[in-house]
């Protein structure tokens, strides 16, 4: 796989030398184990054997997830390691050499590399900041034709928080139905709508649809490493395949704690304490916008703990990016790695004391540039 080197940039970053506000997650803060363990189920729960679970999922957590789908079956889900291992076996089961897909920037790239590396031929069609964010479906139809084997697309968007339109869905799959098409929907975000609503997943829209999903940016449980897709039967029952050849299966712990997760009385209660947060923050971060003197804009997003926050001074993003890096400890994106320059996708799902104090380094940072 062709793998992003800002991606690998990131991670060392990370892992390998101290960062003290990192900006560039674009989940919520994420939650303790106490936050889903009942502690009268702690001792039951530390009790159980570290065994291989069901390879697909233990049917408990599969049918909670198709709780989530209007019409999903037990049999439409596979528990993934991760929405990227949902991605993977996703592209995997449906791309060959030679075959076209055709992808929404900006976006992930995970599915972008996993393109190149298997040389298909890769067209884009894009998000338009003077549109709001919405794609134009013009473009799109001008990309596909009789070789599209994909539409892959990001829904709630990545990096910009948006939501596609009643009329961009229905385009999109209005084109992918004309040529026989894949949809293959990113809806990792689904769950962190600021309205307090969830949307409707893409699922049941169109029979040619894979929907990929997990518990790593809405829930706050990145570290339990489970993700979903939810496709048509038989080709779950491949992915299934191909999984046991790849992961095998996820922990037997973290299976447990995403079904507890997912009841439905606990899933209401984790979105709602991490959809408080993320509005408290989007709000600083809106007010901090509006104090730096028109240095920088951004169009609201609809859902996410994550803005692309265009700013209007001459500096590349990527050094930007990193003299916040290296000088403030501030870790975030910079919009040239979508494709998109004058923009930082800059997470607001931190604790907020710690969003504060990184806003509080950016404005430092301004300073030092002397464009503040």
């Amino acid at each position: 796989m062709k793998i992003p080197e800002f991606e690998l940039e990131r991670f060392q970053s990370l892992y390998e030398h101290h960062v003290d506000y990192n900006m560039s997650e674009s989940g919520v803060h994420p939650l303790k184990v106490s936050d889903v363990l009942p502690a009268e189920d702690y001792e039951s729960f530390l009790n159980q054997e570290l065994i291989y679970a069901q390879t697909n999922g233990p049917e408990l957590l599969r049918e909670r997830i198709a709780l989530l789908y209007n019409d999903a079956k037990v049999d439409n889900i596979l528990v993934t390691n991760g929405t990227i291992e949902a991605n993977f076996l996703a592209t995997w089961g449906l791309i060959e050499a030679g075959d076209e897909v055709v992808y929404m920037l900006p976006n992930y790239v995970q599915i972008k590399g996993l393109a190149e590396t298997w040389g298909v031929t890769l067209k884009g069609f894009h998000l338009r900041e003077d549109n709001d964010w919405q794609p134009d479906l013009a473009e799109l139809e001008a990309q596909i034709s009789d070789k599209t084997k994909v539409i892959a697309i990001c829904n709630p968007n990545n990096p910009t928080g948006k939501l596609l339109s009643d009329e961009a869905r229905k385009g999109i799959i209005r084109l992918a139905e004309r040529v026989g098409a894949w949809v293959l929907v990113d809806e990792i975000y689904r769950g962190t709508e600021h309205s307090g609503e969830m949307i409707e997943s893409f699922w049941g829209s169109y029979d040619k649809l894979i929907c990929t999903c997990g518990l790593s940016k809405a829930y706050g449980l990145p570290g339990l490493r489970i993700g979903w897709m939810v496709a048509p039967e038989k080709f779950v029952e491949d992915a299934w395949g191909f999984k046991d050849y790849t992961s095998i299966t996820a922990g037997t712990l973290s299976y447990d704690l995403a079904a507890r997760a997912l009841e439905p009385t606990t899933r209401s209660r984790i979105l709602g304490r991490n959809r408080d947060l993320v509005l408290t923050n989007l709000k600083i971060l809106q007010d901090w916008i509006a104090e730096q003197n028109g240095l920088f804009t951004l169009s609201p997003p609809d859902s996410g703990a994550m803005a692309f926050a265009k700013y209007h001074f001459d500096i590349s993003s990527v050094e930007f990016s990193d003299k916040l890096h290296h000088d403030k400890s501030v870790l975030v994106v910079p919009g040239a790695h979508f494709g998109l320059e004058n923009f930082l996708r800059m997470g607001y799902g931190l604790e907020t004391p710690n969003l504060k104090a990184a806003l509080a380094r950016i404005t430092e940072t301004l300073q030092d540039l002397k464009v503040l």
